[in-house]
């Protein structure tokens, strides 16, 4: 993830606040020493289901240990989640035939491509080619790609974000600039799938993607990580994957067919897939199968008056382990992503335990395999150790700000609960605003794991620092924040400073602290805003308690 990016619509500032209870000292040496040694080359990027895993996971629970939680499992700090990793064996281009020029992709330079299908082979053979646009199939918006077409069989080109992510404004029938669901690339692969397409590859675009091809390359070389269920996610595409946006064009100019014309009628409603007569594309490769667990870390504060309610801390342990190499580095130490946000639970776990025992629970997770599709999330949801329906709500931590404070405040996915109401009065006390989304066009409130728990109704709220920093102002914050993005994001070279500043981490945590503490110490439930997607489900939760 990033830092100093993501927003909330909802408010600027609030003029007074409740009179909460006074934050303890945030420790930034235990932020440092924790940041640093899981970021460390001898982690080897915390890849789940690697030898490197044993190592983080040990480590997180004996800092859990000493920040004073009790283990979170029924005397274990560990919950198992049960992964299957596929990897290709080889690099394989993919054959496009039948067009004007045979056109071969090169694996990593023009495609990145592998399967969820558990089986030691995969082919596509001779499979047609059809265009479907966004491959977006919304029948609560009158909205369907797919619709008359049969594409059992076939390979499906698919266009990332939604058909309105240029709009400025938030009106459209897709959320306008902030991007739905329907835009992820999960998404689109799901509904291939569903839709029984054999090869579901999605062009990149760097502006609606939001990353470069090289963070594509980077996040998904070598295994793939999914859940060992039975089935063997044999209802999936044999092939899934990325194509870059140059690779498109030669394909569809070989199709006969002016790419810029079909991407902006894609955009508009009642768009017609369009299968390019005659191409057909193969492709083929083997893959080890590899099972193994992998593990969420849990933690716990037992509440003193309610210890059957539960307060919820969640941050990913994991990152890419080896990765595409840079100037010879090919480790992904994912210093800021996610070993701050790991650290931070530590770090607030020590100011719970300086402040006394919460009334309520207060549950810290540090799960698995975020980057892999927020596969240590989505576990814990569907197999809770503590009730969800129980669970007053919580905050997710994915990256913390290492440029220093802030005056402002971004949340992710904003007009969504009532968390935000405490958030802003958290933020008075820090003396800073909440400020509208940057960039919501990124869907930033779909790609963490706050997410796992939203969609089966729990309250999550999930901020960060915005990008107008106290020493500096917007234009420095927004040329590091880029920097971040462009030249270490998902890359070897998201490493340990020793000379980052802390205090932003600090301010942040200071806000995380005050959110949840609120809510210990209560007996408020804080519910989804009327509108919110995720309501419905949470008063269906609350009503079977």
């Amino acid at each position: 993830m990033r830092f100093a990016l993501a927003a909330s619509l909802l408010a600027l500032s609030v003029a007074t606040a409740a009179a909460a209870a006074p934050v303890p000292a945030i420790n930034v040496e235990t932020l440092k020493d924790i940041t640093r040694t899981l970021s460390n080359d001898s982690f080897q990027g915390r890849a789940p289901a690697t030898p490197a895993e044993d190592k983080t996971v040990a480590y997180i629970a004996d800092r859990f240990a000493r920040a004073g939680l009790k283990p979170g499992n029924k005397g274990s700090w560990y919950q198992d989640v049960p992964l299957v990793e596929l990897t290709p064996n080889a690099a394989f281009p993919i054959s496009i035939t039948g067009g004007k020029t045979p056109i071969t992709l090169d694996y990593k330079t023009d495609h990145i491509t592998w399967s969820y299908q558990v089986q030691p082979r995969i082919d596509v053979a001779g499979s047609d080619i059809v265009f479907v646009g966004y491959g977006i199939n919304a029948p609560e918006r009158g909205w369907n790609d797919y619709a008359g077409l049969d594409v059992k069989g076939k390979t499906v080109l698919i266009l990332i974000n939604d058909p309105d992510w240029k709009m400025q404004s938030l009106d459209g029938p897709f959320g306008g600039r902030a991007m739905t669901y329907y835009g992820r690339w999960t998404y689109k692969y799901e509904e291939a799938a569903r839709q029984g397409a054999a090869a579901a590859i999605i062009i990149h675009d760097t502006e609606p993607a939001a990353y470069g091809f090289n963070v594509v390359v980077s996040s998904n070389s070598g295994g793939k990580l999914g859940f060992d269920e039975p089935g063997n996610h044999m209802d999936q595409s044999a092939a899934a994957g990325w194509i870059t946006n140059d690779a498109a064009r030669r394909i569809f100019a070989s199709a006969g067919q002016d790419y810029d014309a079909l991407v902006a009628a894609a955009g508009q409603k009642g768009f017609h897939a369009v299968p390019f007569t005659g191409m057909k594309a193969s492709l083929s490769f083997d893959q080890s199968i590899r099972r193994q667990k992998s593990k969420n870390v849990v933690g716990i504060i037992p509440g003193k008056k309610r210890p059957g309610e539960y307060v919820l801390y969640s941050a990913h342990w994991d990152h890419l382990g080896i990765c595409e190499p840079v100037d010879g580095d090919n480790i992904c130490n994912g210093a800021v992503d996610n070993a701050s946000g790991t650290a931070g639970l530590v770090a607030l776990a020590e100011a719970y335990k300086a402040g006394g025992q919460p009334d309520r629970s207060v549950v810290f997770l540090a799960v698995t395999a975020e980057e892999s599709g927020l596969l240590g999330s989505e576990y814990y949801a569907a197999n809770p150790i503590y009730p969800l329906a129980r669970t007053v709500g919580g905050v997710n931590m994915d990256s913390l700000n290492v440029i220093g404070k802030t005056n402002d405040i971004v949340v992710v996915g904003p007009g969504k609960s009532e968390l935000e109401d405490y958030l802003k009065r958290a933020a008075v006390g820090e003396n800073r605003v909440l400020v509208p989304e940057p960039t919501p066009e990124k869907g930033y409130y779909y790609r963490s794991d706050h997410f796992s728990f939203a969609k089966l109704g729990v309250p999550m709220i999930y901020f960060e620092s915005g990008e107008d920093l106290v020493n500096g102002g917007r234009e420095r914050g927004s040329k590091l924040a880029a920097d971040y993005i462009t030249n270490r994001y998902h890359g070897p070279k998201d490493e340990y400073d020793p000379n980052w500043d802390w205090s932003g981490a600090v301010s942040d945590l200071k806000l995380f602290y005050t959110i949840g503490r609120e809510l210990a110490d209560s007996d408020a439930w804080p519910n989804w805003y009327p509108t919110a997607e995720f309501r419905a489900v949470r008063d269906k939760s609350r009503a079977g308690k």
